[in-house]
Parts: C-alpha cells; sequence; structure tokens
C-alpha cells in the first residue's frame, strides 16, 4: 500500500477554494489525501483538545504523522520550558493521547539537526529516546551525511532494524554533509516513510539567508522525476515493508500539493480534481 500527503495543511493554496478559512482548510485537505505530516507539533507541545478537534475534522481513516518536539531532537536553543528530558517527554506523550487511543498514530517522526552525526553519544541518544517513546511507532530522519557514509550505512540501517525505528528515505538536494543521499532500504515491515523535499541545492544550503525558509523547499519535481520515483516506490515495497507513507514537503512555493496530486495520478489512485480557480472581479485571476 502507498499513501500520499504533504507536510501540513496551512500552506496548499491550490487545494482550497477561495478564501477559505484556515480553521476549514484540514476538513477540506482530508477531500483530497487521507494522511497528514504535523508540523506545528514542532514548536510546541501542543494541547490534547488541538488533536482531538483535528481527529473530529478529518474522517476516521485519516491518519497522522506528528512531528516529534524541537527539545527531544536537539533543534530547541536557550531555557526549556521542562524540567529535564523525562518530563518534556512525558508532556509530548499526554499530548499526542487522543491520536494514539483513536488508532490513528501512523508515527511520530524524529528528524535530527544537521549538526547531528554519527557518534557513540549520539547512537545512545537515539537509544534513550526509543525508550522514553515506549511501543509507539518512530520514524528516523538523519540531516548529516556520516550516517550512511561508506560502511556507517549498514551499520545505521542495522541500528534501526534493532531498535524499532522507522526508517525516512528522502529525497533532497545533496549538498555536502547537511544532507543525506536516497537510501532506498526499509527498517520496519509495516512501515516506510518517504519525504520529497526537493532538490534545490541552493537554497537548501543557504542556513544563513534571511529567507532561508522560503527558498529551501522551492521546487516543482517534473513528471520524469515523478516517474522515477513509482518504480523506486515499487522497489521498497519488494524489499519488505507493507506501507510506504510519501510526503511531499516542496511548499516554499506552492508545489506540494500539485506534485502530491501528479503522484496520486501517476500511481493509478484517481485524486480529486482541485478546485476552479476563481475570478476576482476587480483584479484579474484572484492567485496571479
Amino acid at each position: 500500500m502507498i499513501r500520499i500527503g504533504l507536510a501540513g495543511w496551512g500552506d496548499h493554496d491550490d487545494l482550497y477554494p477561495a478564501r477559505t478559512p484556515a480553521k476549514d482548510k484540514l476538513a477540506w485537505y482530508a477531500k483530497y489525501f487521507n494522511m497528514v505530516e504535523v508540523d506545528s507539533s514542532f514548536y510546541a507541545v501542543l494541547g490534547e483538545e488541538v488533536y482531538r478537534r483535528w481527529l473530529a475534522e478529518t474522517p476516521p481513516d485519516f491518519t497522522f504523522v506528528i512531528k516529534a518536539y524541537q527539545g527531544m531532537t536537539g533543534h530547541s536553543r536557550g531555557k526549556s520550558p521542562f524540567g529535564g528530558p523525562g518530563d518534556m517527554f512525558q508532556a509530548y506523550l499526554n499530548s499526542i493521547r487522543p491520536v494514539v487511543e483513536a488508532g490513528r498514530l501512523k508515527a511520530v517522526m524524529f528528524q535530527f539537526p544537521p549538526w547531528f552525526d554519527c557518534t557513540p553519544e549520539h547512537v545512545r541518544q537515539l537509544r534513550a529516546i526509543r525508550k522514553w517513546m515506549g511501543n509507539l511507532p518512530v520514524a528516523l530522519e538523519f540531516r548529516h551525511q556520516t550516517w550512511f557514509a561508506g560502511d556507517n550505512q549498514e551499520r545505521t540501517l542495522d541500528f534501526m532494524r534493532q531498535e524499532g525505528w522507522i526508517h525516512i528515505v528522502c529525497d533532497e538536494p545533496q549538498a555536502g554533509q547537511g544532507s543525506v543521499p536516497t537510501v532506498l532500504e526499509p527498517t520496519d515491515a509495516e512501515l516506510t516513510i518517504v519525504r520529497m523535499h526537493g532538490r534545490n541545492a541552493v537554497g537548501w544550503s543557504q542556513a544563513g539567508a534571511s529567507n532561508w525558509r522560503e527558498i529551501r523547499t522551492l521546487y516543482r519535481y517534473s513528471r520524469e522525476e515523478l516517474l522515477e520515483w513509482t518504480e523506486m516506490l515499487i522497489q521498497l515495497l519488494g524489499k519488505g515493508t507493507n506501507e510506504i507513507c510519501m510526503l511531499f514537503n516542496n511548499n516554499s512555493g506552492g508545489d506540494a500539493a500539485v506534485n502530491a496530486l501528479e503522484m496520486m495520478d501517476l500511481l493509478g489512485q484517481s485524486p480529486r480534481e482541485l478546485p476552479p480557480r476563481q475570478m476576482d472581479l476587480f483584479g484579474g485571476w484572484e492567485d496571479e
């Protein structure tokens, strides 16, 4: 089984009729996709009521890949609002409880920063995190090449299999140490996640630029590139994973939704058509 979805639901204007209120966008999103990546959980430990609302706004078969809070992956700077790692992990686990109890958690996604390299200390951290997360499905994405350099690649994959980490396969620019290659290897019999970040090498590596977040994932995949991925998905399924969740994160220019729907079409999944573009009475086409 292959599921297609997007990173977040607020930034994909192509999906929504003109002037759709923000509070209605998730319900609209769920008309197109049956899975989503929650990114707001990275910036704060959300309240349980937030997740309950999202559950109520989506169909019973709609699932969530929820991003780990930034303090759990070492992204946070400054004073922590929690008494220690144990308190932080427990607060996070409490917050996502409604999704877990509803049986609609696909995985908790741990995306580590570019400076999280392959060292014994970081391996120990991964083991500790896995214990804190109990028996929940957890997925792992690296941003430092050392995890997949030379002999480390097989060691990293074996470690993920032994410790119970779901592999996040990345399609991203090859831009030095702060990026990882596309490694088509599952580590979990049930699930593999593929994240499509685009291939904008210049934007990817300009972390110090003022508009870095606006250009980092500015990329639209061509039909030929997506066709290549249909073959790669088949390879992944053939290597022993029951399900693939493919998430498009090339959001900077509003390309993710169009690419995701095109991918669904290539896979024979009959995607829903986008709403017609709305004509503005005084300004011509509203989104031009």
